[in-house]
């Protein structure tokens, strides 16, 4: 993997045009939590970048819209001239941070994070300006703290410290495991801080306690304390739950263009504005305007489909957000897109049943889904809806199968 050094970048408030109240506006738009606000103004007065610090586990290859929440903010620092620390946490990525979990996470082995740190990076420079990063793996320092540093380390704080978090509090009163190395997690993350001299770290709402040991851990190294900025979690599509793979209500920056914008085309009306407030590069003025504009009758519909292909362009490109606007419509008309991929099964009998054909194609998990999708009306070969889950397909047939309103194939059997 080739790692990017960042330039040194002059922070010059003529040049961007910008003073220190407007910094805050643009730094504060859409975040939760902001200590210490006078701080940080006192940051920006000097006049220099700041060193702008935000961590990632690579627990899973693939990033989705959720993450990009805090990478857009890191890229906004970026506009105003700061440095950005993308740290991958490739070391604590092998103990598993406990936040928000109610029992111990399984640790991913030095290969999982290797391979997934490597997806990361591809996928951030969509979006963060290359020549202002830097790409940090935190076993750089951590590894090189050895036993005694370790032990250093936990001994600044208290185990009584450590319960007062939530996720922690609530486990150890419902009588769940709590693994020792489980406490380390937070102080690692508070000594890389430490490490990269962080001044900004950023994070996400479940993350504040972590986020404020490096400032504590900071403090008792004779150092100036990083501010801490704290990121709202965005709800999946459900409009209930945190943006997560496993849940599947995700939207992966990595998806084909159309998914992406068929996902978002499905989120409510309601839900719509947080998506936009939180991932469009839009100015809060439009933003306030098309409220405005959809309170006076306007169809959201309209601002959706701009939305989605702002989203779709960013990840991939205007071609494919325009493509994938054409194909949303078309499905919407129940009519079958271009670009259908062609699916060949082999059966040893004369006919295969519906559900089967579907697993085989590739347009469903298991027959069990098959079942299901067809009991909800969502399954149609050539065009017609599928009301018998024992229908029997003959060898030789060529049919267009569908499942939902995106899953598509031209199935031929032999």
């Amino acid at each position: 993997m080739v790692l990017r050094d960042a330039k040194e970048v002059k922070l010059n408030t003529d040049d961007i045009n910008v003073n220190i109240q407007q910094q805050l506006a643009i730094i504060k738009r859409g975040t939760d939590e902001l200590l210490i606000e006078a701080e940080l103004v006192e940051k920006l007065k000097k006049g220099q970048p700041l060193r702008i610090k935000a961590g990632f586990d690579p627990t899973a290859p693939d990033l989705h819209l959720g993450h990009t929440v805090l990478i857009n903010k890191l890229r906004q620092f970026q506009e105003l001239g700061h440095h950005v620390l993308f740290l991958i946490g490739d070391f604590t990525g092998m103990i598993g941070d406990p936040t928000g979990k109610s029992t111990t996470r399984p640790p991913l082995t030095a290969e999982q994070v290797a391979e997934n740190a490597k997806s990361y990076t591809a996928q951030v420079f969509k979006i963060l300006k290359p020549e202002q990063t830097e790409v940090v793996f935190n076993s750089k320092w951590l590894n090189e703290l050895g036993a005694a540093g370790m032990l250093k380390l936990a001994a600044s704080h208290t185990v009584a410290r450590m319960l007062e978090r939530d996720d922690f509090s609530k486990r150890y009163k419902s009588n769940q495991p709590i693994a020792i190395h489980e406490f380390l997690y937070p102080l690692l993350q508070g000594y890389d801080s430490v490490a990269l001299k962080a001044d900004v770290e950023l994070g996400g709402t479940d993350q504040k306690f972590n986020l404020l040991m490096g400032r504590e851990l900071q403090k008792q190294a004779g150092m100036p304390q990083q501010c801490v900025l704290t990121m709202p979690l965005l709800e999946g599509l459900d409009g209930v739950n945190k943006m997560s793979k496993s849940l599947g209500n995700y939207i992966g920056i990595a998806e084909a263009p159309e998914v992406i914008f068929a996902k978002i085309m499905s989120i409510s009306d309601e839900l719509m504005w947080r998506y936009i407030e939180l991932l469009s590069f839009e100015s809060l003025e439009t933003i306030s305007k098309w409220k405005v504009d959809v309170a006076a009758g306007s169809n959201p519909r309209d601002i959706k489909v701009g939305f989605a292909q702002e989203i779709v362009a960013r990840f991939h490109s205007q071609a494919d957000a325009d493509k994938a606007l054409t194909d949303f419509q078309t499905r919407s008309k129940g009519g079958v897109p271009d670009d259908v991929p062609e699916v060949t099964i082999t059966i040893d009998d004369v006919s295969i049943g519906v559900a089967q054909l579907l697993k085989m194609a590739g347009l469903v998990t298991s027959t069990s889904e098959a079942f299901r999708a067809i009991e909800q009306g969502g399954v149609k070969l050539d065009s017609e809806k599928v009301v018998d889950k024992n229908l029997q397909l003959l060898k030789g047939a060529q049919i267009t199968a569908q499942v939902g309103k995106r899953k598509f194939a031209n199935v031929t059997i032999l």
